[in-house]
Formats: structure tokens, C-alpha cells, sequence
């Protein structure tokens, strides 16, 4: 559909609330309208800009001010960027200009962001990965292979704290926890911010050829108090900067270095636990490495031994309302890293309404990897992963992992060591489309007899009918020597057509009952479901209103026998706000056929059919501001009984360096002839120092389960990707009728360093 098109329609369905003519919002302040093009313009049709690279002989010194002499040597882009909201198609309100050298070590970005108002800017953080939906930030993204599907996202905001991440498949997918080496600094002044970073080509993975070669390239730019978004290579609002296939170019580079990409990162820890679970108190000593090796410029291997992941946060709690399992996600940064790469999964793509995510379905969930079913560390004897491209088009993964057995596995208490294996493969076509296959191997290997094993492979494929229109199925079968059901399978057909104005997608999928993917999670087997849904998104940029998404979802259950066992018909309204707040407005129609008594939030619910409507209200406040939050409230009946759920959370950001925050649950039942309350609290502590030094602390409170938990850490990065962790954890358990009890205390010191070959 095109603007004008789509503007018609929005005029039609919303007269009360037009948005203003081009000449009102001019005289309002924003940027002129050049005379040599008519806006606003089309992002799906506008030509793809271009920018040179210029070569320099001598390193830049990166002080974040743009004075040294390299930086004449090339002229600022001249080019309009054009914004993605919340004027879509119009020019940015301020002016940005980027400058792009390279050496034989390093790629340079110099961005000046001429800004109006600059003592208004919002950093919510100096921390790695900061908050970037609440912050003014410049960012870049690289596609060094040129392949039009995957890269590298760079962003800083005006602190000079950095957002990095890998981006594949075409903006499918992104993993923030991968890390590369990056130095940035910023300055602010009367009229602007400026940013000055150094990429080193180490950091980088493109081909290392003679002679000139293209990347792509694409700019962002965000300026948080006006919720503007703007592109240098404009995209449609509901795709992203690492959306590669609409990006620019980036040409005059040539015979850049080959690099020998090893990296060696070794560690030493030392901690002391004691507690009821933990038994007698102790100290021990340990050590262990990591090493990355870039084998050839598509071909990553990474080493591990005696693998420890001591400094990532705890799980936060979550209250458990339903009759499934609940999903808890990878936290830890080695799985996270090429987690794109192994993904065989529901679809989840940004700003589609899908209905499905990875949360229901993970062939492979790397949580099954070194972490109980409660969620306790288990050892991790070491590993290795491979993971690259073969040629142009074909992208492989290969993982294997041994944990190490604990206690004995005789009398329950203790966990036999088990190898893991994964080989995933991917052919990568036209358009952005894909086929794949995969092969998940779980074994016993503590040597005590058994040789139990679990086993599951599959085929996917994911098609770009259109530029917006997808395609996505998948096959798998699960083997293990018990199987728990006649019919081991898995299969999911779904297709999403997603536009700046409508947004249709529909799914079925059918489980069987005996499919377990041991080293995966699956949320229901033995089922067949059906979903559907439609959705608009029209403009509105009046009354403060920057869109409205009203939508109607279907999504239904079956068991295999063909009875209903679940139905969904949910109606609602997502408003989102000019200043970056939004409400959502829904009712649901549900209904839910038990075949036998279950649990239900720890009280017991008979057989039966039951039927109920749920409205909720959610409301989010714009997150740039000093105080921000979120209130959600959700309420009627619930199977048997009633439920009434409010959940809240604010924030306190007074200034760059400290962030507090606070969250409360409160889940008000009467279930199966019994009242009762649910409830979750949890409060967050985060100080940045500088860029370098950072402390936080967390602490939960779970009603159901009794128990406070706490978590303290100090990080001081001594180096590019070297740290020192200081982390306290505790588990106590609390409540009437139980004695006030230490359940698990644990301090932990862990030193890193990262040497580069």
C-alpha cells in the first residue's frame, strides 16, 4: 500500500483526528522541506544512498571533539535523513552529518548531531547494552559481506556508553550479549553532541580481498524528547537500522588487513559458599579459559574449558497462573553469542503480531546446557563451537558440550554428566529466505551404567514472499529410549504480511504426544493449534496520539483427538503516545476444557469446561523521563473462580549515573473453593561510575515460594572485554510457621582478561 493510499484510508476511519498539513508543522519549527523533493517520500522506494570511505595514514585520536587533521580529509554526508516517526517520510527536525575514514587497523565514524536543545538530551545509563529506547543515541550498522542478511549494530549514546550486538537474517534476529572491542568518546556543546568511535577490523569478520570492496552500511539517529527516529537509508517503522536488504552502501574501501582474529580470554575465581542447601561452608579456588579464533574470515571456532558463569544476574521470579511451564531465558553471554545460528524455533520478528515466540517452542534451549531443572549451576567441564559461513550462502553451527556429574544420581540427588551436541545448517537465498536442518544429541555420560539419551532433528525454512510478506515451517521429530507418547513430531506452518498499515498473520501447528525435545522447551504436546489475527496501524499525530493499533486475535487448542481444549478471542487497542508513553486497551473471551484435576497457582481445579471474560488495561509512561513507570490491571472471572491481577513498576532515573527501580505483583484469586493471594516484589539497584565501573544490586520477594533473594554485583572493566566481578547472592527463606533461614550465600570474586593475537 502506498503513503498516499494509506493516508486516504487513516482520513477515512479517523477524520477527528487528521494529522497536520505539512505547511503547520513547517511553521511549527521543524526542518524545512527541501524544494528538490517531495515529501513525504515512500522508505520502500527511495533510491539507496551511498557514502565514501576515505583512507588515512596515521591513527585518528578518538577524543570525541573531530579536530584532528584526518577529519578534513573527507566531506560530511550531504544526504536528508529522512524520519521513521513519528513523521514518517518527512525530513529529520535536526541535522546530522557522518564522516567515515579507515586505517589498517581500524574503521572511524565521526557524527555530529546538531541538536536545538542539547541540554535536554536523555542518557538513562553509562552501562554496556544501555537502555536504548529511552536515550538520544547515534547509531551504525555494518554489513561487511555485503550479503544483504547479516552484521554488526554499533550505538552510543551522548554519555558515550555503547550498545552492540550481531544482527542476522535481516533483522529476524539480534543478539545484544555478543561483544566486540569499540572505542568511543563523546562531547556535548551549545548546538550539538558528537560522536567519535574506532572500530577496530578485528572486531569485524568481512572478506579479506585485494582490491576495493563494498559494505553495506545504514545510519540511525534518535532524538528521545520528541520520540523521533530518523535513518540516513530510511526503512518503514516497523523495521529497524540492521534491516540490511534497504541499507546504503559504503564504498572505497580497499586491501584491508587479515587480521589473525585470536583472541585468548583466561579467568581466576575465588568464592565461599555456605547455607542449608550448600551444607558445610567452603572455600574454593578455580580457573578456567575461553579462546576465539577466526579461523577464516566467515569460520569462528570458540574454546571453552572449565567454563564459569559466577557474574550473571539471577533469574527474576515470575508467578505461575497457568497450567504450563514457564519459560526463563538464556542470560548467559557464551550461549547467547551466534544464538541466531542455532535457532530452530517459533518465529518471533519484531513489530509482526505472530502469535508464537521462542517461548513456546526452542528445539534447542541452551538453558538445558550447565543449569538444573530448578535452575542450580551444574559444572561445565568445557566445550567448543564452530561457527561461520561456507562460502557466500551456507551458514553451519556445531556445538558440543560435557557437563560433569554431581553428588549420586542413586538416590536423586545428584545430576550424571551428560555430552551435548548440535549441528545446524542453514542455505541462505534470494530475498532473505532460508532453509535449514538441525540435529540435537543428548547423552549420558557419567559411566554408571545407563546410557539414556534424547535425541531430536528437524527442517525449517523461512521464505520472503515479498519485501513484507513472510513465510515460515518447520518439521522436527524427537527420539529418546522411553518414549513418552505414540506420536514424536512437531509441525508449524505460519505466514505474516506486515505493512506500515496493516498487519495480518496466521498459524497451525500440531504436537504430538509423545515429542520431547530434552535439550529444548515446548510450553503443550499433544495439541493442534490454530491462530489468527488482524491488525491496522494508522497515524494519527493529533490530541497527542502519535498511532492507534487496533486488532482481533483467534487463537485456539485442539487435542489430538479433535476436542477443544482451549479457545482465545481477544479484542484490543495498543494507543501509542507522541511523548513515547502508551496504553493498551483489552478483552478476552476465554475458554478452557479440563480433562482432568489440576493445579492451577497451587490450588486444585476439577474437571470441566469453564468460560469467562478478562479485560486488562496496561499504561506506560515515557521512559525518558526522571520518573517513569508502568501500571497493568487485569481482572473477572478465572476457571472456577475469579482473579484480580494489578502489576506495577516505577522508575527513578535522576541522572546518568544511577538508576532505581521497583515492581510489585499482586494476584488476588479464588480457585477451586479457596481465596488466596500470589504475589511477586522485586527492587533494582544501578550505579555507573563511569563507563568502566558499575555496581548493582537486585532483590526479589516470592510469596508462593517463601523465599528473598538477593543479588549484589561490582564490575570494574579493567581492559577492551576484561573485567573484575565482586558478586554476593543470597537465598533466605522467609514466612509464617518457617524459621528465618539462610538457604544459600555465596561470595564470589572472578578476574578476566582478554589478550588478542
Amino acid at each position: 500500500m502506498t503513503v498516499a493510499l494509506r493516508r486516504t484510508l487513516t482520513t477515512l476511519l479517523f477524520a477527528p483526528l487528521l494529522v497536520q498539513p505539512i505547511e503547520a508543522q513547517v511553521a511549527n519549527g521543524r526542518q524545512p522541506v527541501p524544494p528538490d523533493r517531495v515529501y513525504p517520500i515512500d522508505p520502500m522506494s527511495v533510491p539507496r544512498p551511498s557514502m565514501p570511505a576515505v583512507r588515512v595514514d596515521s591513527p585518528v585520536v578518538i577524543d570525541g571533539i573531530l579536530d584532528d587533521p584526518a577529519w578534513s580529509m573527507t566531506r560530511p554526508s550531504g544526504d536528508v535523513w529522512i524520519q521513521t516517526m513519528p513523521d514518517l517520510g518527512m525530513p529529520a527536525s535536526e541535522r546530522t552529518s557522518i564522516r567515515v575514514l579507515y586505517d589498517d587497523q581500524n574503521l572511524y565514524v565521526g557524527a555530529v548531531m546538531y541538536d536545538s536543545d542539547p541540554y535536554h538530551l536523555s542518557v538513562p545509563g553509562l552501562e554496556q547494552d544501555f537502555d536504548t529506547p529511552n536515550s538520544d543515541l547515534v547509531g551504525v550498522a555494518l554489513d561487511t559481506y555485503h550479503d544483504r542478511q547479516n552484521g554488526f549494530l554499533f550505538a552510543v549514546n551522548p554519555g558515550g556508553a555503547v550498545f552492540d550486538g550481531q544482527a542476522s537474517n535481516d533483522q529476524r534476529d539480534l543478539v545484544p550479549a555478543w561483544e566486540g572491542i569499540i572505542h568511543v568518546r563523546t562531547s556535548v556543546n551549545d548546538s550539538s553532541w558528537i560522536a567519535e568511535f574506532a572500530i577496530p577490523f578485528a572486531t569485524l569478520r568481512f572478506s579479506p580481498v585485494d582490491g576495493e570492496q563494498v559494505w553495506g552500511v545504514n545510519f540511525s539517529r534518535r532524538i528521545r524528547r520528541r520520540n523521533e527516529d530518523a535513518m540516513w537509508a530510511p526503512v518503514p517503522p516497523q523495521y529497524r537500522i540492521y534491516k540490511f536488504s534497504m541499507a546504503g552502501t559504503l564504498d572505497g574501501l580497499s586491501d584491508l588487513p587479515r587480521a589473525r582474529n585470536l583472541w585468548v580470554k583466561p579467568y581466576a575465581l575465588g568464592d565461599h559458599l555456605d547455607g542449608v542447601r550448600v551444607g558445610a561452608s567452603s572455600t574454593e579456588w578455580d580457573g578456567g579459559v575461553d579462546l576465539k579464533w577466526g579461523l577464516t574470515p566467515r569460520m569462528t571456532l570458540d574454546l571453552t574449558a572449565n567454563t564459569d558463569f559466577s557474574q550473571v544476574e539471577v533469574d527474576a521470579e515470575q508467578v505461575n497462573l497457568s497450567r504450563f511451564s514457564l519459560f526463563f531465558p538464556e542470560k548467559r553471554d557464551f550461549f547467547l553469542e551466534n544464538e541466531g545460528t542455532f535457532g530452530f524455533q517459533d518465529v518471533s520478528i519484531r513489530n509482526y503480531r505472530t502469535g508464537s515466540s521462542p517461548r513456546n517452542f526452542r528445539l534447542f534451549h541452551s538453558r538445558r546446557i550447565g543449569l538444573s531443572p530448578t535452575r542450580e549451576p551444574l559444572p561445565i567441564g568445557g566445550g567448543a563451537r564452530l561457527t561461520g559461513r561456507i562460502g557466500n550462502d551456507t551458514e553451519i553451527g556445531l556445538l558440543d558440550m560435557q557437563t560433569r556429574s554431581v553428588g549420586s544420581s542413586a538416590d536423586g540427588a545428584g545430576y550424571i554428566a551428560e555430552n551435548f551436541a548440535v549441528a545446524r545448517v542453514k542455505r541462505h537465498l534470494a530475498g532473505g529466505s532460508s532453509i535449514g536442518g538441525i540435529f540435537v544429541n543428548r547423552q549420558d555420560t557419567g559411566g554408571q551404567g545407563t546410557s539414556d539419551y534424547n535425541r531430536a532433528y528437524g527442517l525449517d525454512a523461512n521464505v520472503a514472499i515479498r519485501q513484507n510478506v513472510l513465510l515460515s515451517a518447520y518439521w522436527a521429530r524427537t527420539d529418546e529410549e522411553n518414549p513418552t507418547g505414540e506420536d514424536a513430531n512437531i509441525g508449524m506452518v505460519q505466514t505474516a504480511w506486515r505493512s506500515a498499515f496493516w498487519d495480518v498473520s496466521g498459524l497451525y501447528k500440531q504436537v504430538g504426544d509423545g515429542f520431547n525435545p530434552a535439550t529444548g522447551f515446548i510450553d503443550r504436546t499433544a495439541v493442534r493449534r490454530f491462530y489468527g489475527t488482524v491488525g491496522i496501524h494508522p497515524i494519527v499525530r493529533r490530541v497527542g496520539i502519535l498511532e492507534l493499533n487496533p486488532y482481533i486475535d483467534f487463537d485456539a487448542y485442539q487435542n489430538l483427538d479433535g476436542a477443544l481444549e482451549t479457545r482465545l478471542v481477544e479484542v484490543g487497542t495498543a494507543v501509542s503516545f507522541m511523548n513515547g508513553g502508551s496504553l493498551n486497551l483489552t478483552a478476552a473471551q476465554r475458554y478452557e476444557r479440563l480433562f482432568e484435576d489440576t493445579n492451577i497457582g497451587g490450588a486444585a481445579v476439577t474437571v470441566g469446561e469453564y468460560e469467562w471474560l478478562e479485560p486488562a488495561v496496561t499504561l506506560t509512561t515515557p521512559g525518558n523521563r526522571r520518573l517513569s513507570g508502568t501500571l497493568a490491571v487485569r481482572w473477572g472471572d478465572f476457571y472456577d473462580g475469579t482473579r484480580t491481577s494489578i502489576s506495577g513498576s516505577v522508575t527513578f532515573r535522576p541522572n546518568q549515573h544511577l538508576s532505581l527501580d521497583a515492581g510489585a505483583q499482586h494476584n488476588d484469586l479464588e480457585l477451586g473453593g479457596s481465596s488466596f493471594t500470589a504475589d511477586l516484589f522485586t527492587a533494582r539497584v544501578r550505579y555507573a561510575y563511569d563507563r568502566r565501573t558499575f555496581f548493582m544490586a537486585f532483590m526479589q520477594y516470592n510469596e508462593s515460594s517463601e523465599e528473598l533473594i538477593a543479588n549484589a554485583r561490582f564490575n570494574l572493566i579493567h581492559a577492551p572485554l576484561s573485567d573484575v566481578f565482586l558478586v554476593y547472592t543470597e537465598r533466605r527463606q522467609l514466612g509464617s510457621g518457617v524459621t528465618d533461614r539462610v538457604l544459600e550465600r555465596g561470595v564470589t570474586l572472578k578476574v578476566t582478561k582478554l589478550f588478542a593475537f
